[in-house]
This record gives structure tokens, C-alpha cells and sequence, in this order.
């Protein structure tokens, strides 16, 4: 079977640049959108570069001008957008390309967090995030774009090796914040498989406008496994400091904006378990189970390097 041509938006970003190197990887012929405005940003141009290197072609155009994105649309097959959070909204733009470009058969749009549709009674000013995307669902099926969404939970570089403390992405050396008791089970994924997964689905029929849950099952942890196996990997015995659901909630009252944001996923994430609280229905499938050849990284491997 001929691998599908695959345009990458927001390749550059934390995300996209393992969805080009999966594509790479996986022997798609793989485009990389170049923004004209890219400017004086050396480190980006650099990677465009890299990319081109191993294989890669780079298109240039403007997500503001719509023939050049069309004209970029139309020499793929697929379009697998990651562009990054604070500008979900700006993906509009490229669902009115692929719309008028016909040829599109999959659309992955940025997403590879927490599944939109299952949160529409998050926290403000957090819940903005969930809106935004479930905005950009709607116009897509509304254009009846072949599509498919990937729920990656809990990116590991963020969440797993600070053992989940906010304000920080290091190990805590002496104390650790646990949330609640510690026990809401949560999914961590290594962002090189999430690249994986989300290459392996491209192309699958079974994940044809459905959303692809990625849950490795030894990822699965509560906080305080998560903890123990810091613990176990670095030999030192970390001193707990329980917080109770309403006290972290009224300490949201007094942070700024950002703060609040943040807080409220980790709430939902880490108290209410909205990651694992649920059974995957007929409109979503689990990637373990259709991809069972992925050898995913496990958390305690993970943080080694951490070390």
C-alpha cells in the first residue's frame, strides 16, 4: 500500500517536530509548512533545515494566505496540524484551505491532550482551551472533512519527571505537593509516541472520524506510583505534603491568570480523574489496541535520564 503524502503544521513545536520525525521514520513522503514570517528565528530555521535534510520538503506559505495554503493543501494526502495552544483558533483558517482544496482524505488538528468533548464542565479560565478545540470539531464536521482526533492525556515531559509539580519541569530534591490521597489514576505518554501513534492512525481505516485514545497501560499511574518509582530509580525518599481538594481550589482565588489556568487542569487531571473516569465508546478507539507493535516508553525509563 503507497504511504499517504503528509503535510505537517507546526512542525517546529514540541509536538510537531516528532510528528515530522515519526513521518520520516514511518516512510510517508513528508511536507513541512515554512511560514514566510519565520523571520530571524534561527533555531526554527535550523530544524526546517534538518528536516529537509533527512528527506523532508519544505512548502512555504502563510496560514493568512489562503491560495498559497490551498496550493500547499493540494500536493497531500493528509494534513496533521500542531500548531501550538494560543493559536488553536488560527486552524480555521487551514479547515477553509482543505475545504476548498477537495483532495484532503484525513485532517489531524492540534489536540493531543485532554479529549474536548469530555470536558465541558472544566474550570475557567482553563475550560477556554476545551472550547476552542471542540469550536474547530464542529467546523470540520460541518465541512465533512474526513478527520481524526488524537487524546494523548499527559505529555511526560511535563507532568511526569517533576512528578507533577507545578512550576517546574526538574525533580523536586526534598518535598513533593500529592493531590488529594494520591490515588486518581492518570495517563502519562512519551511525546516520540505520541508522533507514533498519530503516523500509525493516519493512514488506518478503523480510526476514520474517531478519536484515538492514547493510554499505554504500564503509563496508567497514580501520582504516588509515579512518585514511588522516582523514589526507587533515584534512592532518595521524598517527604509528602498532602493537598486536600478544597484547599487547592481556594488557593486558585489569589494566582493570576496563568496560574489559574494551569490549576485547573491539574484539578481535573489529579482530583477528579477525568483522564481515566470513563469507557471508551464506539466514536473512539484505544491505540494500544490497534497499534500493539509500538514498543511505548515507560515512565520509570523515561526519567533516567533525570537523574
Amino acid at each position: 500500500m503507497e504511504k499517504s503524502k503528509v503535510l505537517v503544521v507546526g512542525g517546529t513545536g514540541f509536538i510537531g517536530r516528532r510528528i515530522v520525525a515519526a513521518s520520516l521514520a514511518q516512510g510517508h513522503p513528508t511536507f513541512v509548512l515554512m511560514r514566510p514570517d519565520i523571520g530571524l528565528d534561527v533555531d526554527k530555521v535550523q530544524m526546517l533545515l534538518s528536516f529537509k535534510a533527512q528527506g523532508a520538503r519544505l512548502v512555504e506559505a502563510s496560514l493568512d494566505d489562503h491560495a498559497g495554503l490551498v496550493a500547499a493543501v493540494r500536493q497531500v494526502d493528509v494534513v496533521v496540524s500542531a500548531v501550538s495552544g494560543t493559536h488553536l483558533l488560527i486552524q480555521h483558517k487551514l479547515v477553509e484551505a482543505i475545504k476548498e482544496a477537495g483532495n484532503v482524505k484525513r485532517f489531524i488538528p492540534s489536540e493531543f491532550g485532554t479529549d474536548p468533548a469530555r470536558m465541558g464542565h472544566a474550570l475557567e479560565p482553563g475550560r477556554a482551551t476545551f472550547d476552542e478545540k471542540m469550536e474547530l470539531r464542529r467546523a470540520i464536521e460541518a465541512a465533512s472533512i474526513p478527520h481524526t482526533y488524537i487524546s494523548a492525556n499527559c505529555s511526560a515531559a511535563k507532568f511526569c519527571p517533576n512528578l507533577a509539580q507545578m512550576g517546574t519541569l526538574l525533580p523536586p530534591k526534598d518535598k513533593v505537593r500529592v493531590y488529594g490521597d494520591g490515588n486518581v489514576k492518570v495517563i502519562f505518554v512519551d511525546e516520540n509516541d505520541v508522533g507514533t501513534y498519530t503516523i500509525k492512525s493516519l493512514d488506518d481505516p478503523r480510526a476514520l472520524n474517531k478519536t484515538i485514545y492514547l493510554r499505554p497501560p504500564e503509563n496508567i499511574l497514580t501520582q504516588n506510583e509515579l512518585i514511588a518509582k522516582w523514589e526507587k530509580l533515584s534512592g532518595n525518599v521524598l517527604e509528602k505534603i498532602y493537598i486536600p481538594v478544597d484547599e487547592f481550589l481556594a488557593s486558585m482565588k489569589d494566582m493570576d491568570f496563568g496560574a489559574q489556568f494551569a490549576m485547573g487542569h491539574f484539578y481535573h487531571f489529579f482530583y477528579e480523574g477525568c483522564l481515566t473516569n470513563f469507557d471508551i465508546g464506539e466514536d473512539g478507539a484505544e491505540a494500544n489496541l490497534l497499534y500493539p507493535d509500538v514498543e511505548y516508553t515507560r515512565m520509570d525509563e523515561y526519567m533516567k535520564i533525570y537523574l
